[in-house]
């Protein structure tokens, strides 16, 4: 009885979580086309990550951004999807704060790939469908494709149909980095955030997501965060991150 208490009292400690942001909704559709921060702050608690932060981040350009761990590089690509919301200063996107954009549209305008990919006890196809629920299985081939994941799936026993472990515990980090990296295609968003997405990767395979990339920039926008000088190399303008700022 004291398994299923303990179970019971982990639910209801979720279902009275209050998230972080408050949604959105009513509000009139945006297209995008471009985003900016404007005079960010934001702090985790006492911590101060970003001080009076500006970034401008054209339409179809692609930004690197390039600095030490814990200079608020990672922060930052979060506040643009709005996972927090900002002390101090303004995040924008298409010139409207993301606090006036309805969740869904502001969701639905950007693709976003983290350092970590968390994955499913599910099929690889479901898990790379995550990024566009409902998608066929060419599409989601096409995406593992320019990922550079599809030849690697087709060795496998089951190819797509293949399970894999929850939090991805049976494949290898660039495997699993990879998958990441094809749902954001799949998803096929106008604004793309990647957070060090070839650190995992030898460089045959950061080189075809690279090509990928750039393959595509002349409808997308790209925010590119990377330690690597080859990685960078994409980028249309580095900006140096030094303690919050803009260097």
């Amino acid at each position: 009885m004291s398994f299923w208490k303990a179970s019971a009292e982990r639910v209801l400690s979720l279902l009275e979580e209050k998230p972080q942001v408050e949604e959105v909704s009513q509000k009139e559709p945006v297209v995008f086309h471009g985003a900016s921060a404007e005079h960010v702050s934001f702090s985790y608690q006492e911590e101060q990550i970003l001080k009076d932060y500006s970034l401008q981040i054209p339409k179809n350009q692609v930004v690197g951004i390039h600095g030490a761990s814990g200079s608020g590089k990672s922060t930052l690509l979060k506040l643009f999807i709005r996972f927090w919301d900002v002390q101090e200063g303004r995040v924008a996107v298409s010139q409207k704060d993301v606090k006036q954009i309805n969740t869904g549209n502001l969701r639905d305008m950007q693709s976003y790939v983290a350092q970590e990919t968390y994955l499913f006890h599910d099929s690889i196809a479901n898990n790379i469908a995550v990024g566009k629920p409902g998608a066929g299985q060419e599409e989601i081939a096409q995406a593992a494709k320019k990922a550079s994941i599809h030849e690697f799936i087709m060795t496998l026993p089951h190819g797509y149909h293949t399970q894999v472990g929850e939090l991805g515990d049976t494949l290898s980090g660039g495997e699993k980095q990879r998958i990441g990296i094809a749902r954001a295609f799949l998803h096929d968003a106008p604004f793309l955030s990647l957070d060090e997405p070839t650190s995992n990767l030898d460089s045959l395979n950061e080189g075809i997501i690279l090509k990928s990339l750039k393959e595509s920039c002349d409808r997308r926008t790209v925010v590119l965060v990377s330690h690597r000088t080859s990685t960078m190399s994409l980028a249309d303008v580095v900006c140096e991150m030094d303690g919050g700022r803009i260097s």
